[in-house]
């Protein structure tokens, strides 16, 4: 038994200890790191570190850009995990059918998850400046003549439509995944029982794919709150930081503006609403989910 044991622990040891290792050395040892500096007045460059305690945390709360920069996280949020996964969920239910273009169009959906960010954000820049001014000019069409990032409304959404756009498609191949999986034998029974097709949908097909609408809710809201690469490379906050995200507050609280103690708090801040945010959705969501 000592000898099973033993071989069990090595075993153990080989397979999950660079695992471990990598995650702590990237994860949780620069995380424990950053949390001491939130106590300190550290500005990220000399070696003069100075103890404040809990100083950083209370002026965060008087911090009106911060403030603000949660509200339109807030509100960021909010709008595009409800429309992307409603945009996923109907790309999925169109293409799970039986149409000759259904793969080819799985691939196109799911192409510009795989961009970068800041990259989507600079041509999606020139799309708007560019390439929507030209169209409008030429169509006289208000849509395209407006000032996609000139304004706070207009680049609150042109921000919207390029995470839609960005997002969509991988909540898609999700959602596909689940409405894949349920059993053909419900959907006979609900057609011989007389059921619509919204009854099927609202009383079949949501309880049963349940477990795709946790995954795809987490990654959507995680997404939408720590957005920054597309949100400094599209906006960069503007007009008037109207629509800078708590994310990039942070990066210019301990990078540009160099107090890094400040940013640690941010962060440490950020970090407990977002845990506890995707911990109640979990929870709620892993509530309704039901066994085939």
């Amino acid at each position: 038994m000592r000898g099973r044991g033993k071989k069990y622990w090595l075993e153990e040891i080989i397979f999950i200890g660079p695992a471990v290792l990598f995650f702590s050395l990237i994860v949780l040892i620069p995380f424990f790191i950053g949390m001491t500096y939130s106590f300190t007045t550290w500005n990220g460059v000399n070696d003069e570190i100075t103890f404040v305690g809990f100083s950083n945390f209370l002026s965060i709360f008087k911090d009106e850009g911060f403030i603000d920069s949660f509200c339109f996280t807030a509100k960021f949020t909010v709008v595009s995990v409800t429309l992307s996964n409603i945009i996923g969920l109907s790309l999925a239910i169109l293409l799970t059918r039986r149409l000759k273009i259904s793969k080819p169009l799985r691939t196109v959906f799911f192409i510009p998850n795989v961009i970068s960010g800041l990259l989507l954000g600079f041509i999606w820049q020139f799309i708007f400046t560019k390439g929507f001014g030209a169209i409008g000019s030429l169509t006289q069409i208000p849509f395209f003549k407006l000032s996609w990032l000139g304004t706070e409304s207009t680049a609150f959404w042109a921000l919207i439509i390029v995470t839609l756009w960005q997002t969509s498609g991988y909540l898609m191949v999700i959602y596909i995944s689940g409405i894949i999986n349920v059993p053909t034998e419900l959907k006979e029974a609900a057609q011989i029982d007389g059921a619509n097709h919204r009854q099927y949908f609202r009383h079949i097909m949501i309880p049963m794919i349940m477990p795709s609408v946790t995954v795809c809710l987490f990654l959507a809201i995680s997404w939408a709150f720590k957005m920054f690469d597309l949100n400094y490379s599209l906006t960069k906050g503007g007009p008037y930081n109207s629509t800078k995200s708590i994310a990039l507050d942070i990066y210019i609280e301990a990078f540009q503006i160099n107090r890094y103690g400040t940013g640690a708090a941010k962060a440490f801040i950020f970090f407990v609403v977002v845990a506890l945010i995707t911990f109640i959705q979990v929870r709620i969501t892993k509530r309704k989910e039901v066994e085939a």
